[in-house]
């Protein structure tokens, strides 16, 4: 390779990268001039629940709560697809929540959705499972039919026993928010981390 092509091709390099840097300055300019309107709203709260993992690099939180009885339940949330409306919070909170009875190696599982804005209700239920114990999971094992075959007064009843043990709207509005919050700043971290490693020199 001569001189004068490795002179071009540092140079259109040195464009490109520089082209790049100014396009990832421009954004992280853009989401800290204009944050996120739910950026700065506080809502719901998270009852008798405590955070037992939230790490700053991970997309998901795990919350936890023990009852006197014995009884435990573990709630585990990610941000799922856009609901497909124009809430401030637009995207919904896929949830999972797990109820253990103390001396049963069984569990009930809950996979329900939660919205953040104005929808009513704010919580869904779309599976009720029941597994008999968690040492020997099997794919092919019947856990209960598609809940909303169910009968809706069984329906409303499941709803009812999660309400019970905490899993209301108060909860799901502080999850929604606090999941929205968490992916907004774990954007800008991404964005400052590209223009770190696209601003270093070989």
């Amino acid at each position: 390779m001569t001189r004068v092509t490795t002179v071009l091709r540092r140079a259109r390099k040195a464009i490109q990268d520089f082209d790049l840097l100014k396009a990832l300055q421009s954004e992280i300019n853009h989401e800290l001039s204009n944050p996120a309107p739910f950026q700065n709203e506080e809502r719901g709260s998270l009852g008798d629940f405590s955070i037992d993992w939230d790490s700053p690099n991970s997309q998901d939180v795990l919350l936890r709560r023990r009852f006197e009885s014995g009884e435990e339940v573990a709630l585990s949330a990610i941000l799922g697809a856009d609901a497909g409306t124009e809430d401030r919070l637009p995207r919904e909170a896929l949830v999972k929540v797990c109820i253990k009875k103390p001396g049963s190696s069984s569990i009930l599982q809950f996979d329900c959705r939660g919205f953040g804005d104005y929808r009513v209700p704010n919580f869904e239920i779309d599976n009720a499972y029941y597994i008999a114990s968690t040492s020997g999971l099997d794919s092919s094992a019947y856990k209960g039919p598609s809940f909303s075959s169910l009968d809706p007064t069984l329906q409303t009843e499941f709803l009812r026993y999660l309400q019970a043990r905490g899993i209301e709207e108060n909860l799901i509005s502080f999850l929604v928010l606090h999941l929205h919050k968490k992916e907004q700043g774990q954007y800008v971290n991404w964005l400052h981390r590209l223009q770190a490693m696209a601003a270093q020199d070989e």
